[in-house]
């Protein structure tokens, strides 16, 4: 968004930073890529926000602190390079604001986030990313964060909502363990009938008045609109819908918000990347107004 790179969050509200790695795609690889891309596009970012007139850069400290510091051949050392740079972040008292990577990506910023306590989620996506492992025995996939961050004990699956799900399924049990959990899943169909107003309401009754983590996956879009993604299915969400959707988080104690799974390889044209800069931008308003509440 054409911010200043800082070397640390120090002194910031909210820092941005990217995490480049697809470690944890179960097929078609290419989010490592996204942090470049979708900070290309977010060069279309200006200053104020069209609907509600905010101007998230004069009332909040806020720049790009780069990205963090991946292992490309292993997946628990990847782990742990991100926890650690994320909990850097809030050490020094701002709110981390990334882009990924694939979803798997969003566990450690969880476990870093989530210190003191579990947190409640708002995910926007196809997929649970709930299930137990993949190719007999991986347990850490971009399929799998949120059953480990509840496993782990960071996340509170009383208060987790899930926005969009749809698409054909492994098992027609899959979504069962995370139902039995206390999830809440609201699949696409729902969605559509409720409308984005509605849809948002049991969003931030689920979520409540605690700390609470906003995860955007790109594929939530729909794909004729956001093609750029590894698990791309149709009947998503239009850009539009995301933007209202988003714009209805305000008033929600954000303590980190993360855009993944753009996939620039998929989308030559950019217009993914420009979905999620865009996604990026609504986000930042909303925590910013969060700062600016919190400081009264």
């Amino acid at each position: 968004m054409r911010l200043p790179y800082r070397e640390s969050a120090a002194g910031l509200d909210v820092a941005l930073y990217g995490i480049p790695w697809d470690g944890g795609t179960t097929n078609r690889a290419g989010a490592r890529h996204g942090p470049r891309e979708v900070r290309s596009q977010s060069s279309m970012m200006r200053s104020v926000h069209h609907v509600t007139g905010l101007q998230p850069f004069r009332i909040a400290r806020v720049a790009d602190v780069g990205d963090l510091s991946v292992n490309p051949t292993d997946i628990g050392d990847t782990l742990e390079r991100i926890a650690a740079g994320v909990a850097a972040i809030v050490r020094a008292g701002a709110i981390p604001l990334g882009v990924g990577g694939d979803h798997l990506t969003t566990l450690p910023v969880l476990r870093a986030v989530a210190r003191s306590g579990p947190v409640g989620l708002i995910q926007f996506d196809a997929h649970s990313d709930t299930n137990d492992t993949y190719f007999g025995n991986s347990p850490y996939t971009h399929g799998t964060p949120f059953r480990r961050a509840i496993e782990e004990g960071i996340l509170d699956p009383r208060r987790t909502i899930q926005i969009g799900l749809r698409g054909s399924l492994y098992d027609p049990a899959e979504h069962d363990w995370a139902r039995a959990q206390g999830i809440r899943t609201m699949y696409m169909e729902e969605c559509v009938r409720l409308g984005p107003e509605r849809v948002m309401e049991e969003a931030r009754r689920v979520a409540g008045d605690g700390p609470t983590y906003v995860t955007f996956d790109i594929d939530c879009l729909d794909p004729s609109m956001a093609p750029g993604t590894g698990t791309p299915e149709i009947g998503g969400f239009t850009t539009r819908e995301a933007q209202q959707m988003l714009r209805l988080l305000d008033g929600v104690r954000i303590v980190g918000a993360d855009v993944v799974e753009v996939a620039p390889p998929f989308d030559l044209s950019g217009i993914t990347a420009l979905a999620g800069a865009t996604v990026l931008f609504e986000l930042l308003c909303v925590v910013a107004s969060g700062c600016r509440q919190a400081r009264g």
